[in-house]
């Protein structure tokens, strides 16, 4: 991004190659020292020194009204930290661990269009139908012609693009069984039967509640839109590695679940997990 706008900021603990590669989100890709992609519209490029990132594409007034809500860069998650290990001690060493991720202010239907994709899928493969969808039906974004990546030009869909994508479309750029699903929540959130603005303040059994009735989208799912796309911290998703660390090595842990930053704990533990799968293991 050579000449444009950019910032450098004060980021305290925050990692942003950790939290942007954390299975959160899958637009961001590492290009030359720097994580690169798109979100809520708009190319970016982040830089980080230290205790400090410089994001290009952006100014102060930027960074003051978007990106730093969208990195949670205002929360103390040294406090969180110390929260979740007092309700469960053992999460101490993967705390310390994955202590730079912050979870993402991410556009809520991005985030819940992204995990239905994701069910029973794998990173590669649901970035690969993320860029499909991106590049054929996504609006030209902000700094688009800055992109290193035709698709990084290009904003996530909205539902009201993709209510008009049928099925077999979709299953051409292998969403497979998914393709029904992506159909059937994108129709209804542009139709408006789903209201997600209505969601982010609902109650939070309610807002499941909602999220669930749609075909397609189970209690993992929910949970990884509410937790990653409204900021409902208290969401605990639970996926194949979570559930083996809750038989091995956090048995009986359930004490975070429910707890109010449960699915900060759980971005934690999924970061450990992955990195020591030899500590997980059944005996």
């Amino acid at each position: 991004m050579d000449g444009s706008l950019s910032v450098t900021v004060e980021c305290g603990g925050f990692s942003a190659a950790d939290t942007l590669s954390s299975g959160q989100c899958f637009r961001w890709t590492e290009r030359n020292g720097m994580m690169c992609g798109t979100a809520l519209g708009r190319y970016i490029e982040v830089k980080q020194e230290g205790g400090s990132i410089t994001i290009f594409g952006a100014d102060q007034e930027d960074y003051n009204s978007i990106w730093r809500h969208y990195f949670d860069l205002d929360r103390d998650y040294d406090g969180i930290k110390r929260i979740v290990t007092d309700i469960e001690p053992r999460l101490e060493d993967a705390a310390e661990y994955a202590a730079g991720v912050h979870i993402l202010a991410q556009e809520p239907w991005e985030a819940l269009c992204s995990f239905v994709i994701s069910q029973n899928n794998n990173i590669p493969r649901i970035r690969g139908i993320i860029r499909r969808l991106c590049l054929n039906y996504g609006d030209k974004a902000v700094n688009g012609e800055c992109a290193g990546d035709e698709a990084d030009s290009r904003a996530f869909p909205t539902a009201a693009a993709l209510s008009q994508v049928p099925e077999e479309k979709f299953k051409e750029f292998g969403c497979g069984y998914r393709a029904a699903y992506l159909a059937e929540v994108s129709r209804s959130v542009a139709s408006g039967e789903i209201d997600l603005e209505y969601i982010k303040k609902a109650p939070i059994d309610e807002a499941r509640k909602i999220l669930r009735s749609i075909r397609g989208v189970g209690p993992k799912v929910a949970e990884c839109a509410l937790l990653y796309g409204f900021g409902r911290l208290e969401c605990f998703p639970v996926d194949v590695w979570i559930r083996r660390a809750l038989e091995t090595e956090f048995a009986g842990g359930t004490a975070l679940i429910g707890s109010e930053y449960a699915g900060v704990a759980q971005q934690y533990i999924f970061e450990y997990i992955r990195r020591h799968p030899e500590k997980f293991v059944k005996e």
